[in-house]
């Protein structure tokens, strides 16, 4: 079945949370908690958005498959970034000479393909195709005749005590 996942992928995402964790989490938490804060609101934005995201990929070591979703986060913004921003400055001309945050572009680019590539090994494809593209999704609407959790019933048969 595809969503047999086994114990060595499970392990290779628990490394890459790990991985994600430790990266992301050294380059932004020293600029939340002793850094100024004088960000413009783009930049901050993105350090806000890497520091949710550090801490979240601590949820994947317990709960690897749950928290793929992060993974794919990490996979697709990485591709944009190096299809819509690293691509055209390249073409552009030398990139040795820019940096962002301190490396210099080429250096982010290389470290940038390499998460990418260990994205696409980690992620346990077979399971995402069976989780995410053929199982059937949520439901958009109430179904007629069926009740909420709270509509109409007695809060006794509820299991809430009144008194």
């Amino acid at each position: 079945m595809g969503e047999q996942v086994s114990l060595a992928r499970l392990y290779l995402l628990r490394g890459m949370y790990v991985l994600t964790f430790a990266f992301l989490g050294f380059q932004v938490w020293p600029k939340i908690i002793v850094g100024h804060r004088g960000w413009a609101p783009l930049p901050g934005v993105a350090i806000s958005f890497y520091a949710a995201l550090s801490v979240l990929c601590l949820l994947g070591l317990r709960y690897p498959l749950a928290m793929l979703p992060l993974i794919f986060v990490q996979l697709f913004y990485k591709v944009v970034w190096l299809l819509a921003v690293w691509l055209p400055l390249r073409s552009a001309g030398p990139t040795n000479e820019t940096s962002m945050g301190g490396l210099r572009l080429s250096v982010l680019s290389v470290l940038f393909i390499l998460v990418v590539v260990g994205d696409l090994v980690v992620v346990p494809w077979p399971y995402v195709i069976a989780r995410f593209v053929r199982a059937r999704g949520d439901r958009w609407k109430m179904s007629i005749g069926t009740r909420t959790p709270h509509s109409s019933q007695p809060s006794a048969r509820r299991g809430i005590r009144t008194g």
